[in-house]
């Protein structure tokens, strides 16, 4: 990749660190799509050192999970429960189309990940989508709840609990994030 096409890339993901996501952090700000995806990578190198993902590829797990927003780069961030088919299919094309600018060895690997990520059927692209969600939920535990829509109360307990079945470890992380859940609703209300 020519250094100009470099800084392309970059200041393409760049942009992400302005483009907020729908929950906010801590201090009552939106969060940044790059804070999600630079944390659910925290979360894939943490996991990488457990007993059951001996068998995991984690380097591509992160490489995964730096990619797997870089659509909305493009397209800004839509919350899941208000995005549809066409949206998730117009992010797709337009960030596809924006890999086909790449040098070969680039856009082969971030089509193969791309792929890979899509079909879910490596336990490296489970663990990516795991992370995904996960982060997301503990986001959300971590905001204010006077942030939260009704509908993100039964949400914050469905969403993405079919992705952690696969995994003892990742199963018992989800149980943990729904305690706290638990835990922080109680405290609201008392």
């Amino acid at each position: 990749m020519k250094q100009k096409e470099f800084l392309e890339v970059i200041k393409q993901a760049g942009k992400l660190k302005t483009t907020p996501r729908h929950c906010f952090t801590e201090g009552d700000r939106y969060e940044s799509v790059a804070e999600h995806s630079w944390r659910i990578s925290l979360m894939a190198m943490l996991l990488s050192h457990e007993e059951e993902f001996r068998d995991v590829d984690f380097n591509k797990v992160i490489r995964m999970c730096l990619i797997h927003d870089l659509g909305e780069s493009f397209t800004g961030d839509i919350p899941t429960f208000l995005k549809s088919s066409d949206n998730e299919q117009s992010e797709e094309q337009i960030f596809r189309n924006w890999i086909n600018t790449f040098d070969e060895k680039n856009r082969e690997e971030w089509f193969s990940l791309l792929d890979e990520m899509s079909a879910l059927e490596t336990r490296e692209a489970r663990v990516y989508k795991c992370m995904d969600k996960l982060e997301a939920l503990i986001s959300h535990n971590e905001s204010d709840l006077k942030t939260w829509l009704p509908l993100e109360y039964d949400l914050q307990y469905t969403y993405g609990q079919d992705n952690v079945r696969f995994s003892e470890y990742l199963t018992e992380l989800r149980r943990e994030i729904d305690d706290w859940t638990t835990e922080k609703i109680a405290k609201e209300k008392e």
